[in-house]
């Protein structure tokens, strides 16, 4: 075990990292058969083929999943891991013989941070893939985390830098439930106490952070967000991956229960302007009782993303949560 999505046999993970401009993508390559599914909660989303992932749809299998920064700009990057799959053979192959890779993928904002005229793009997807192992998951300032913030209606200055996280567990005789999550979101990030370990700061060079509930409360009365103070543009968003052998059906319900991880979390979770979604994967190895791989992708869910905050480093002008 090394304790990160790789953990789950056949799942590969790579990541694109642009230190410069402050954005990056990261790409997770399933195994042949992989079923998928989501959970998207937030009010700000930016998502490709999620449609399809739902039940009643005629397709159950992924190829492969793009988390990405730029925005809805970083969509493109899913062009590329679609080239390389194709490349490699790998996709669905339609009843008139055709391969076509099936690529959900996922947005963040980044656009305020580094350079907001490099984003995420085909070249990048395709090289997120070439970058793909099993290996242990690198996380923090890396991929869809490179610029990710938290906290940051007042501006950069007043943010936590966000990043990746990934966590795993072992549920016995080889099943496995993980999940990759990328940090970026409005509310606080906190500890199971209720600590927080990122948010908005006090001031620009406090380590102490204004609690985000009780700024909403403040704010309950207004109907939009007063000035100097903006509604900003986050989202965290993610993969659960497990070797169960699910349906589409319990798939989508694993996506679903991996939500409450999410909320646990971060506070407030799913706001208007966030766009958190949680892609579920399955490869299915080993038969498995749903309502408990859905409970434990809450718990690693949970757990990534606290890591992916304690992984980060500072950049571009935000601090890092230890910093």
């Amino acid at each position: 075990m090394n304790h990160t999505l790789t953990d789950v046999p056949g799942i590969q993970v790579g990541h694109y990292t642009h230190l410069k401009a402050a954005t990056g993508c990261t790409v997770i390559i399933c195994p042949n058969a992989t079923v998928g599914g989501v959970d998207q909660r937030g009010g700000a989303p930016g998502t490709r083929e999620t449609d399809l992932l739902r039940p009643l749809h005629l397709v159950d299998t992924v190829s492969a999943v793009v988390l990405a920064g730029g925005s809805a700009y970083g969509l493109a990057a899913a062009d590329g891991v679609m080239r390389y799959l194709e490349e490699h053979g790998l996709g669905y192959r339609s009843r008139a013989g055709y391969l076509v890779p099936i690529v959900p993928a996922a947005i963040l904002f980044d656009l305020a941070i580094g350079q907001s005229n490099v984003r995420p793009d085909a070249a990048m997807g395709y090289a997120a893939c070439e970058a793909a192992s099993n290996a242990p998951v690198p996380q923090g300032t890396v991929g869809a985390g490179t610029g990710c913030r938290v906290g940051a209606m007042r501006g950069n200055e007043y943010a936590t830098k966000g990043g990746i996280g990934s966590a795993s567990v072992d549920l016995g005789e080889g099943l496995v439930v993980a999940a990759l999550m990328a940090v970026n979101a409005v509310g606080d990030v906190v500890e199971d106490n209720g600590r927080i370990i990122a948010g908005m700061r006090e001031t620009p060079t406090s380590s102490t952070f204004v609690s985000m509930m009780s700024m909403m409360k403040g704010l309950a009365h207004r109907v939009e967000m007063p000035a100097p103070v903006s509604a900003g543009e986050n989202t965290v968003i993610g993969v659960v991956a497990t070797n169960a052998r699910l349906t589409k059906e319990e798939v989508n319900k694993v996506a679903q229960m991996a939500q409450d991880g999410l909320a646990r979390a971060v506070r407030p979770a799913h706001t208007l302007f966030d766009g958190d979604t949680i892609f579920a994967l399955a490869t299915g190895e080993i038969p498995a009782n749903v309502t408990a791989i859905g409970a434990y992708a809450a718990e690693v869910t949970a757990e990534a993303i606290r890591k992916g905050i304690r992984a980060a480093t500072s950049l571009a002008g935000v601090r890092a949560w230890k910093d």
